[in-house]
């Protein structure tokens, strides 16, 4: 007792006092006196009313029509995001009707969603499923508007699906070309680098390329672009402009890499033909000679068109010569288009000449052998008649009109043309001239023969009446 009394006395609150007794009284209290107050006590500080379980059921149906509405809105609205980023897919590559008709369409199926969304929310406002005073009436109603709330969801959720499904032609159409862009966007750079570095190569051996470089720095300022990205420009420009880079810089790639082939082709081509311009202008010197040959022995209708030759072929020799040495000039300058230009010049200049000195040439050797002896070329040509006159009545008993007219013609020039070479003077290139268009004539026949029976559209035994006695000549 006397180490208890040594002990410091300790204050005892009010609160604590106040609650032992609360205890204490409980504690005293009959038991159904307790269970009636319980309730009471425990009802304040934010704890529900309660109304019975069937207040409770209709407060927990109200519920479930608001976790189902809310699951449909989260679906419509994740539904919507991801056809959003469809819709600008779209529209970023592609300009067409079809891809601004799908645009405002989406537009306007928003529209829709925000309106069924807003009444979607308000139902949800309109109700505090969790206050403690909710009456069962209250419920009821909440369920009903929340349950509208969530079939109108649904629907546009439905329709925003076939909507979706509709778009994907343009989708994959979209897709194809985004995929599309970052590979040609690194080609045409990889493209860029290959024709700089080809220029490069150029230049230390020696070749100026200038109009390269200058096609090169052009392409400059659509590289910047490139490296700007679709963001800025756009996705279908972008990938134009990648393509139209790429194409621009492998023919400068392309011509850089072959100029030194080029220069040594230009060269080659010098030294060939100013050989043969030279040997074109001996030549020329020889065609005076053939020209008296044949006015001493023929007659003037055998050399007449001949008279000019000489003087032309002198004067294209010069004018070649001339041009030789522009291109010689050009190829010192590296103006490669230009020397290829000139050297084509000359060598058009040394064909027509060589055509014409030859002509003579070949003139006084054709006369020569015709007045020798005639008779092979009427023989060659007699031989071409009688061989389209027997394909002309090959599974025939009389000729088609059309074939054996022209074919008796050929008879009958012929025959005046070998007529005229009784006379005192002849005309031996006349008869030349009439022989080769005796023969072109009659290889038309043949040809007409030919194909119409490779068709299928000759008789095989027609009657027709034409002339055909040639046929036997």
């Amino acid at each position: 007792m006397t180490a208890i009394h040594a002990q410091p006395q300790a204050r005892v609150k009010p609160s604590a006092v106040r609650e032992v007794l609360d205890v204490l009284t409980l504690a005293l209290l009959p038991v159904p006196l307790i269970v009636t107050v319980v309730p009471h006590a425990f009802a304040g500080g934010g704890t529900r009313r309660w109304f019975g379980g069937r207040g409770e059921n209709r407060r927990a149906e109200a519920q479930a029509a608001k976790d189902a509405a809310a699951a449909s809105f989260y679906e419509l609205d994740t539904a919507q995001r991801g056809l959003r980023i469809s819709i600008e897919t779209i529209t970023a590559v592609d300009s067409s009707p079809g891809a601004r008709r799908a645009e405002s369409d989406f537009a306007a199926l928003g529209r829709r969603i925000d309106e069924v969304s807003h009444r979607y929310i308000s139902a949800v406002d309109a109700h505090d499923l969790d206050r403690d005073d909710l009456e069962p009436s209250t419920a009821t109603r909440a369920r009903s508007e929340l349950e509208k709330a969530k079939d109108e969801l649904d629907r546009i959720k439905s329709e925003l699906d076939r909507f979706e499904q509709g778009l994907a032609p343009l989708l994959d159409k979209a897709e194809n070309q985004l995929a599309r862009l970052a590979p040609a966007v690194e080609r045409a750079k990889q493209t860029l680098l290959s024709a700089s570095n080809a220029l490069d190569a150029a230049r230390a051996a020696g070749l100026r390329a200038d109009d390269l470089a200058a096609r090169l720095a052009t392409l400059g300022p659509e590289l910047t672009k490139l490296n700007e990205g679709a963001g800025r420009h756009g996705v279908a420009e972008t990938l134009q402009r990648a393509e139209r880079v790429q194409r621009d810089a492998e023919s400068i790639r392309t011509e850089a890499e072959g100029l030194p082939e080029r220069a040594q082709e230009i060269d080659r081509r010098l030294v060939s033909l100013r050989t043969r311009a030279q040997a074109l202008a001996n030549r020329a010197g020889s065609v005076e000679p053939v020209l008296s040959e044949l006015r001493r022995r023929f007659t003037a209708a055998c050399w007449q068109d001949l008279q000019q030759v000489p003087d032309q072929a002198a004067a294209s020799v010069r004018q070649a010569e001339e041009k030789l040495r522009e291109a010689g000039s050009a190829r010192e300058e590296q103006r490669w288009a230009d020397a290829t230009a000139l050297l084509g010049t000359v060598r058009a200049l040394l064909n027509s000449t060589d055509e014409a000195v030859s002509a003579a040439g070949d003139r006084l050797r054709r006369l020569d052998d015709v007045a020798q002896d005639p008779r092979q070329e009427i023989d060659r040509t007699r031989f071409a008649i009688r061989d389209a006159q027997r394909l002309a009545m090959t599974g025939r008993t009389t000729p088609e009109p059309r074939h054996a007219r022209p074919l008796d013609d050929a008879v009958g020039r012929l025959d005046r043309a070998v007529a005229a070479l009784d006379g005192r003077h002849p005309d031996y290139w006349r008869f030349l001239t009439e022989t080769e268009a005796v023969r072109t004539t009659v290889a038309r026949v043949v040809a007409e023969i030919r194909e119409e029976r490779g068709s299928g559209s000759g008789s095989g035994s027609g009657s027709g009446s034409g002339s055909g006695s040639g046929h036997h000549r």
